[in-house]
């Protein structure tokens, strides 16, 4: 394993961060607040349209919250933004450059940054565009999984243009998901699976929807990460899968506070067996026309899961 220093002077300079509104709880008119973790030391973190909750024990965000305007949207490109530290956290609070240094993880974006790059002026797009490059939206993932994840990264497009009305918004949160097998590389630890919930309005309702997805196998080619597991093998999800889930399951792999987005999940196995074991009813999606919503009769399209 390489031996890098601890300091993170690869690091593009800080910004002035003063000013940010940060998530709006009332982006569809209901409101809908960002998530909370009980008995965890969090922080959080305001940004344009979105902010991040940290997880101070684990270096890098409990959940993301964005709010997106689809009817806003304006294609930025990247060229020249620099990934930076955050400077309102210590550095040891927080996941930089170390751990992505030459190796073949890249810093995932929890909050896509082609659906925070909105706003009435390019400007605001642009400043949008720019905080996304913080690290304390960024996920150490295998990048071929970051790099392979197009019905992930085009779930909230979808859905804006196919289930939200309200000015086709919508609200994303987004984070990993923490668990005991996850390998700890350069003193971080690894999540092997992370989430995405949607929330929008729906025929003036509120409704949601919830994702999980996988970087197991991925991380099992990487040298200097241990692959998780007694044996090695790679577990049950497989490489590159996408499961609609019901929220209720998000919930409890993660302990977040999802009850008010439990209770308007329109995947119809989440209200029709609301004691199920979970996984038990996890749908996997080979494309966009796989989600099972309860959203009238065009979307019950019978396919089958698996």
């Amino acid at each position: 394993m390489d031996e890098l220093p601890l300091t993170e002077t690869t690091a593009a300079p800080a910004r002035d961060l003063s000013g940010r509104a940060g998530f709006d709880t009332n982006f569809l008119g209901p409101a809908v607040p960002i998530p909370v973790l009980a008995g965890v030391e969090t922080v959080l973190l305001p940004y344009t349209h979105f902010s991040v909750l940290m997880r101070l024990d684990k270096r890098l965000a409990a959940v993301t919250a964005l709010g997106i305007d689809g009817d806003k949207l304006m294609d930025l490109d990247r060229s020249g933004i620099q990934w930076r530290l955050d400077p309102r956290l210590a550095e040891d609070q927080q996941t930089g450059e170390r751990v992505y240094a030459r190796n073949d993880i890249d810093r995932g974006h929890l909050v896509r940054r082609a659906s925070a790059v909105w706003g009435d002026t390019r400007a605001e797009a642009a400043q949008a565009n720019e905080d996304t490059f913080h690290y304390t939206n960024a996920a150490p993932q295998a990048a071929k999984f970051n790099q392979g994840l197009d019905l992930w990264l085009g779930m909230e497009s979808y859905l804006l243009d196919n289930a939200a009305d309200h000015g086709r918004r919508l609200i994303v949160f987004t984070g990993p998901i923490f668990s005991e097998l996850d390998p700890v590389y350069r003193g971080v630890d690894i999540p092997l699976q992370f989430f995405k919930v949607a929330a929008f309005l729906h025929d003036g309702n509120l409704a949601a929807t919830g994702y999980i997805v996988d970087q197991t196998p991925q991380l099992g080619e990487l040298p200097d990460i241990q692959r998780p597991g007694v044996t090695g093998d790679a577990p049950p999800l497989g490489p590159f899968r996408t499961f609609q889930v019901p929220i209720r399951d998000i919930a409890s792999l993660t302990d977040l506070d999802l009850e008010q987005l439990v209770d308007v999940d329109r995947m119809p196995t989440a209200s029709a067996l609301p004691t199920a074991r979970a996984d038990s009813t996890w749908r996997r999606l080979h494309s966009h026309e796989d989600l099972d919503l309860d959203l009238g009769p065009a979307w019950n399209n019978g396919r089958d899961d698996g």
